[in-house]
């Protein structure tokens, strides 16, 4: 059976890796064999893919700031239009990845309809007050939705989709993250010594908008705490000049370290980080954090005046409880004043620190129960022809 999965991005990439392992485990377990081929990055590659395309350099958030990504993005993408012509997969797997898989999704309606559609983790249309144009073009192409996310799960039902919540698959993965005392072994890290990991990009754009403000809230940090010490692990390799000629820039004492992200945010006293899925790791671990994000401007004023679009939340940790549980900065909320503030009470006041771990501990119940890959790997083994019923 072949199966093509399709995403992009750090992010993107992490998750078809897991997905891609408990599908290959299901299918054993189901005398299946298997096999993938995928738009994805190095993770999936691992896990046993074969790639048409390399995604996880390719991505951004913004307008204007996907405009350097347009020709790439639409050359992978009609490569993979191209192989699902020439060799049409059992069924398809689109993990969030909005604007090439609303492009594949809707070919596959158009000319491929006798092959199943998975949607897992869907595009958090859910998350922002926009036009339910993109949400009614993913319900109509799409013959399954596995949801992340309880509010996730409910959008998209009322919307219409079939949906299974599976839970999120970062409650797997977290499974093996070290303690803190072995993470601190690890590094090198003294029992007493003030760490804070900061995570800056996993985006080129996020480069230019996010580690100025992140490096110079790090900055004062360091001058009020001079015990403190950064640890900044590495989304992509390709990141690690610019990130360290800022390190010098800045004048800040921090290590640069790259395939030891779990190690690092267990060993963490707090993170200051951007909007990712990067927070929720961070929140399973009990690392208080801070968070923040900023858009060009223009690709701001595009969404609240054109758009008419507005963010209720940003971070997953709030998005999954629908409050705000850990400090986020957006747009120009996002200083480094207020970084520094928000940080200062994390680190120094108790109750502070008290509050944003009992929220934790809640937001974690709605994440669902270990098993999650597994889940979502059956639900998508159900799906190919001969293993249950079909059809849109």
């Amino acid at each position: 059976m072949r199966i093509f999965i399709s995403t992009g991005e750090v992010s993107g990439d992490l998750q078809g890796s897991l997905l891609i392992t408990a599908l290959k485990r299901q299918a054993v377990a189901m005398g299946l064999e298997l096999e993938i081929l995928a738009l994805g990055g190095e993770k999936m590659l691992e896990a046993g893919a074969t790639l048409l395309g390399n995604t996880s350099s390719i991505g951004s958030v913004g307008v204007l700031e996907g405009l350097p990504y347009v020709l790439p993005t639409l050359q992978l993408q009609r490569r993979a239009i191209a192989s699902l012509k020439q060799n049409p997969p059992d069924l398809v797997v689109l993990i969030d990845y909005i604007g090439p898989n609303l492009g594949i999704g809707t070919f596959i309606e158009q000319n491929l309809p006798q092959i199943p559609v998975v949607y897992y983790i869907a595009p958090q249309e859910w998350a922002f007050s926009v036009s339910l144009r993109n949400t009614n073009r993913i319900v109509g192409f799409t013959d399954k939705l596995l949801a992340i996310f309880p509010e996730e799960a409910r959008y998209y039902s009322e919307q219409g989709a079939e949906v299974s919540w599976v839970g999120h698959p970062l409650v797997d993965r977290m499974q093996d993250a070290p303690s803190r005392q072995a993470a601190r072994a690890t590094l090198g890290i003294a029992p007493e010594q003030i760490t804070i990991a900061l995570l800056p990009a996993s985006r080129r754009q996020e480069l230019k908008s996010l580690l100025p403000i992140i490096f110079q809230a790090a900055q004062t940090i360091q001058a009020k705490l001079p015990e403190v010490h950064f640890w900044i692990p590495l989304s992509l390799e390709i990141y690690r000049q610019p990130i360290q000629e800022a390190i010098e820039r800045y004048g800040l004492q921090a290590t640069v370290v790259s395939g030891q992200q779990k190690q690092v945010f267990a060993a963490a006293d707090l993170a200051i980080s951007k909007s990712g899925t990067v927070n929720l790791e961070l929140a399973l671990l009990n690392v208080p954090q801070v968070v923040v994000y900023r858009l060009n401007p223009v690709t701001a004023w595009i969404g609240r005046k054109i758009l008419k679009g507005s963010i209720t939340f940003a971070s997953p940790p709030n998005l999954v409880v629908m409050k705000p549980i850990v400090p986020e900065f957006l747009q120009e909320q996002a200083t480094p004043e207020n970084i520094i503030q928000a940080a200062m009470e994390l680190l120094l006041n108790p109750s502070r620190r008290k509050q944003i771990l009992a929220d934790y501990q809640q937001m974690r119940r709605d994440l669902g129960e270990v098993g999650v890959c597994d889940r979502a790997a059956e639900e998508i083994l159900q799906m190919l022809p001969g293993n249950g019923e079909i059809g849109r």
